[in-house]
């Protein structure tokens, strides 16, 4: 996955990139300071150290100047530093009474995106266009989690009952990893997602395309893999638009076969890794909540038929 890009140091984002000056700013102020204190311990050690046989200095009380000096400029320093804060947060934190463009829910582990406006729903996968700021409404299902996506917004605790709002925009079209910062349990590290930044031309044909009901699928393998999708406890998690599967305890699979990864960006979406998952997802992703359903293989290979129909 070292394709996706992913730095704290490199920044495509406004809300990001106000973020990371304001770091590099307070790091060197902070530079400086080091610097000037460590040259006047070093000066009084050299200077001012006392040889066998000196006597005691006498001591000195008082210096207005000198108290005057080390007051006044840590405290222009702070006000300086605490208004561009202030100017970071302005550009990075969205107003409150703004409505929200996509619902984020996180989930022991993967993420839920749902789009306000256009009602479809997808899994570790986030589409927008470049250059459009998006308002983000994060919310947990479960226990705390936390939004990162270095290179395009600073973190936000997603906390159960409490939901926050991001900013999220990118300058330039890419495919850009997020994690999950905060743990969350067993699989905490393998909690990814995608944020997929395209063109205004590219984003509306992918909506479009989401959008659309799920087809007919194609007869042989995947036909079986359809009717034993509804037998099984599938339906019971997942939903597949189109079909009686109305599950809302795990990924939405209505597109599945369009995404580029599944199992929260652990695995590239092709038949060979996905006949792995069904076979057992708890080899792969140990403590996931997706049971072992103890398929055959050739269930295996009919459900696998099925998922990877679904476009």
């Amino acid at each position: 996955m070292n394709h996706f890009l992913n730095s704290v140091f490199h920044y495509e984002s406004p809300q990001a990139g106000a973020i990371s000056d304001l770091f590099i700013l307070v790091l060197m102020v902070c530079l400086v300071i080091l610097i000037i204190v460590t040259a006047m311990v070093v000066l009084g050690l050299i200077r001012f150290r006392a040889k066998p046989g000196d006597a005691d200095p006498p001591p000195s009380h008082g210096n207005w100047k000198l108290e005057t000096a080390w007051t006044v400029i840590p405290l222009i320093v702070l006000i300086w530093l605490l208004t561009l804060t202030a100017r970071g947060m302005k550009d990075s934190d969205p107003p409150i009474d703004q409505k929200s463009d996509i619902l984020v829910t996180s989930h022991q582990w993967w993420w839920e995106a749902r789009y306000l406006n256009g009602g479809l729903t997808t899994a570790n996968e986030i589409h927008i266009p470049v250059g459009v700021k998006q308002l983000l409404t994060l919310e947990s299902a479960d226990v705390i989690h936390d939004f990162w996506v270095p290179r395009l917004a600073p973190k936000m605790d997603i906390v159960p009952g409490h939901p926050n709002r991001l900013w999220l925009e990118a300058d330039k079209p890419g495919v850009y990893l997020g994690t999950c910062s905060e743990f969350c349990g067993a699989q905490h590290a393998q909690m990814h997602l995608l944020i997929i930044a395209e063109s205004a031309s590219e984003f509306a044909a992918w909506e479009n395309q989401q959008e659309k009901p799920t087809t007919s699928v194609p007869a042989g393998a995947a036909q079986k893999g359809s009717q034993l999708f509804q037998q099984l406890t599938c339906v019971n998690c997942h939903t597949v638009t189109g079909t009686p599967a109305k599950g809302q305890a795990a990924p939405d699979l209505t597109h599945f076969a369009s995404r580029q990864t599944f199992g929260a960006v652990i695995l590239a979406n092709n038949p060979e890794n996905l006949s792995r998952w069904l076979k057992n997802p708890q080899d792969i992703k140990p403590a996931v909540l997706m049971p072992n359903l103890k398929l055959t293989d050739t269930q295996v290979s009919d459900l696998t038929a099925y998922l990877e129909a679904l476009r």
